[in-house]
């Protein structure tokens, strides 16, 4: 196990965003994610944003995968975008008209893919 701990310890994957920053009801909001230890392009990961409101489940607002692939919250696609800057290795959440319920710390996240799978054979469920 020690050793597993010492390979993760190295991977030196940073994401790097604004500690704080206040906007003031109606006005636009624009935070930007430096990304170091992988690239934007690399296949095998996505890089997109997700918020935690106080006392509310985390939200997902979307990811793209350093393939071009995009998914997005359809209920938060008229409030947000999102933009990249593979050659800066940056990635832009850009709100509108920002409210008092959209208060909340936003985070720049990286999701790797799925790389194992069962082999298991799928199992017809009985509707009986």
């Amino acid at each position: 196990m020690d050793g597993l701990i010492r390979l993760i310890d190295t991977l030196d994957i940073d994401l790097t965003q604004p500690e704080s920053m206040v906007v003031q009801p109606g006005q636009s909001l624009s935070i930007t994610c430096q990304v170091s230890g992988y690239s934007l392009t690399d296949s095998s990961y996505a890089t997109g944003w997700v918020r935690q409101r106080e006392g509310k489940p985390m939200d997902w607002i979307f990811h793209q995968w350093g393939g071009g692939g995009f998914y997005g919250n359809e209920a938060l696609k008229s409030k947000f975008s999102y933009s990249r800057d593979t050659s800066a290795r940056t990635v832009t959440i850009q709100g509108q008209n920002m409210q008092p319920e959209d208060s909340g710390v936003y985070y720049c996240v990286r999701l790797p893919t799925v790389t194992q799978s069962t082999n298991r054979p799928a199992q017809k469920q009985d509707n009986t």
